[in-house]
């Protein structure tokens, strides 16, 4: 490697150089708080283990520390909601943009569960049993596609279709819903699958030919019996004993404004929004680390209604962060050129191509994948593509949000082929050039470790996880 860094001086060290004195360790974000992990606790978070973003209560400290009343608050990469409920909670206007269905789904279903009498959903709940072996001509609600095919035991298959023919017959829409979320949740626990990373682990038990050494997940549990589990969490979690779903307590004094959903993608939902509209902005966006959440989460895009053709098109408009993403500058030309504001998309084209660390960045990799170091030639591709549509985001997010306004971003630094990405550094030199004043890059005490691979070919090193503080002059 020393022979590439010979040909393209470190303009990552001069960043760095840059940014130190906004670098600092912060010892009250640790990774749990950051992460999912926190959100154990509560339940919705424990129905659905959806395992990206971060922690309600990393919300909750933001926008108690940095603000002094509520305001609005937006979050582009909104997930399951965690910005917009923990905000909410705190009597914040919230609005998120989020692309996939899944957690499009998770968010309105949680909007329901506010709306629902509890009696109503105890009473039918009791009789769901009874009802369910009327059903007889039961439709066949998944259209599988080609990683979820034989998914579950043939009696599971039977048993959901069933259950999914007798909702469409529950005339109160959020109780429909409820229903509809409690099967949702348990499909991994009645599949042949588990999500690990960047894919889908199959057990052996499947009628897959599977290649390496066989994975036996466990128990696999019976359709009935894992519905009959949730229905009790959940009722149990909704009854008046237990007021952490609903955020009372000390928050009660608050007035609570609906949550505004946007479904699609930021690249394309954000020009749509008002200058200045915005007093906080608090996301994740998707790392740079090849994880396609079409895939792991293809169980529940298949049982909310996609087809092949639907996750194809999703995978593409995700954020560029795999190798399977192509690039999206002819379209967002296009769309910036439809809404009259070329010369937004022309800013951003300078300020990416200006970035003297992005031009090593992308040309060591290209070096990299040149002399075969890559595991994947379109890594470069990948890595060009999300640092660009991320320039595209933060230009959108300086332009929405208000004078004084604060950003957090949570996002991880990568290393491939041993070389480490500043993620950090880059995006908040981008942030500079739309406006916004570097606050901090809170750098979490403990790092990310890379790759059993990567280690044993560059030894055991750790990338930072920072969250980003960035105000709006």
């Amino acid at each position: 490697m020393s022979e590439i860094l010979e040909i393209f001086p470190s303009e990552r060290a001069k960043l760095y150089e840059k940014f130190v004195d906004k670098l600092q360790t912060a010892s009250n974000l640790n990774r749990q708080l950051v992460s999912f992990q926190a959100n154990k606790e509560e339940p919705v978070y424990r129905w659905f283990k959806y395992k990206e973003g971060f922690s309600s209560n990393l919300v909750t400290y933001f926008l108690t520390k940095y603000s002094k009343k509520p305001g609005k608050v937006l979050d582009p990469f909104a997930g399951i909601g965690t910005t917009l409920f923990a905000g909410q909670a705190l009597g914040w206007e919230t609005h998120g943009i989020e692309l996939l269905p899944v957690g499009v789904f998770v968010m309105k279903t949680r909007q329901a569960l506010r709306r629902i009498d509890l009696n109503d959903l105890q009473a039918s709940v009791r009789i769901l049993w009874s009802e369910l072996e009327k059903v007889e001509d039961h439709i066949n609600h998944f259209s599988h596609i080609t990683i979820t095919r034989d998914a579950f035991p043939d009696g599971t298959e039977t048993a959901l279709n069933r259950f999914l023919t007798y909702c469409n017959t529950i005339r109160n829409k959020d109780i429909r819903s409820v229903f509809r979320f409690a099967a949702f949740s348990i499909l991994e626990e009645v599949s042949y699958t588990r999500k690990d990373g960047q894919y889908l682990r199959w057990d052996y038990r499947s009628k897959r030919e599977l290649a390496g050494k066989p994975f036996n997940k466990g128990r696999i549990q019976t359709f009935e019996r894992a519905l009959k589990l949730k229905f009790s969490q959940l009722l149990a979690d909704l009854s008046p004993q237990n007021d952490s779903l609903f955020n009372f307590g000390e928050n009660a004094q608050h007035n609570q404004h609906p949550i505004t959903i946007i479904q699609g993608s930021c690249l394309e939902e954000l020009p749509k929004l008002r200058d200045a509209s915005f007093d906080f902005i608090v996301t994740s966006p998707p790392y740079c680390n090849r994880y396609d959440y079409t895939r792991t989460y293809a169980l529940e895009l298949v049982y909310l209604g996609c087809d092949s053709e639907k996750v194809r098109n999703l995978r593409q408009e995700l954020l560029s962060c795999t190798v399977e993403n192509k690039e999206k500058i002819n379209y967002l030309k296009q769309l910036y050129a439809s809404i009259g504001r070329r010369a937004a998309f022309d800013l951003v084209l300078s300020t990416y191509s200006s970035s003297t660390a992005m031009k090593e960045v992308n040309s060591v990799l290209d070096e990299l994948n040149r002399l075969d170091k890559l595991n994947n030639n379109n890594i470069p591709r990948m890595v060009r593509n999300y640092f660009l549509e991320l320039c595209f985001t933060i230009s959108e997010m300086a332009r929405v949000i208000k004078g004084g306004g604060y950003c957090v971003m949570v996002n991880d630094n990568v290393r491939y082929g041993g070389e480490e990405i500043p993620v950090d550094l880059i995006l908040s030199e981008f942030a500079e050039e739309f406006g916004f004043n570097v606050q901090k890059i809170f750098v979490l005490p403990k790092g990310k470790g890379n790759s059993s691979q990567q280690m044993g070919n560059y030894g055991r090193t750790e990338i930072r996880k920072c969250v980003y503080m960035w105000q709006k002059q």
